[in-house]
């Protein structure tokens, strides 16, 4: 059974609607778009021809645009990773205090090459992961102060992993925090890092 805090449940409930009842099909199509690219070496007729298409689609956009506030794409926790399509997509399993379990695929577009995930993107799925770990241990907005990633073994693409990420110890404002990468068994990577928990009105 999955398990969700009080906020984060609140969360979930309260911004469920952002972006309208097909958002997360949205989302998937430009991640599918996102993975063609990243493989696509298409014809001159052909770039032309999809140039045309994502500049007509990037001007109805334009009349979408909100700010960083309202946007759905870091708030819609019932889709994977939130909606965010510049994070690889994750599905959180169990969250409280202690930390939380979460599975992740990395994809065609977080390819780094030999059908591995990019370093940057692991890290990148760390910080998401980690920041919310020390946020619902903290009960309040933390922002990064440091990020160490060990990478033990080949990231795999397209393959169902597992992460784990923990609070291991709070020092007044400061949350020392551990994370780990699975496929199966194997260890693929860990992290170690540093949050600080944001005063009241701090950016």
């Amino acid at each position: 059974m999955t398990e969700l805090t009080a906020a984060h449940e609140a969360a979930k409930n309260s911004d469920i609607t952002r972006g309208g009842p097909h958002y997360g099909q949205f989302i998937e199509q430009v991640r599918g778009l996102m993975d063609r690219v990243r493989l696509a070496s298409p014809s001159d007729d052909l770039a032309m021809e999809a140039i045309g298409m994502l500049k007509q689609l990037n001007d109805k956009l334009d009349d979408a645009m909100v700010d960083e506030w309202s946007t759905p794409t870091w708030t819609r926790f019932d889709l994977p990773a939130r909606g965010n399509i510049t994070l690889p997509p994750y599905t959180i399993d169990h969250i409280d205090k202690q930390g939380l379990q979460a599975r992740l695929t990395f994809r065609t577009f977080h390819l780094g090459g030999n059908n591995a995930a990019h370093g940057g993107q692991i890290a990148v799925a760390f910080d998401d992961l980690l920041g919310m770990a020390a946020a619902v241990h903290a009960g309040a907005v933390t922002r990064t102060a440091s990020l160490t990633t060990d990478y033990r073994s080949i990231t795999p693409l397209n393959t169902d992993l597992t992460a784990h990420a923990w609070v291991e110890q709070q020092e007044g404002r400061k949350l020392h925090l551990r994370a780990t990468l699975h496929d199966g068994e194997r260890l693929c990577a860990e992290a170690r890092a540093l949050f600080i928990v944001l005063k009241v009105g701090q950016p």
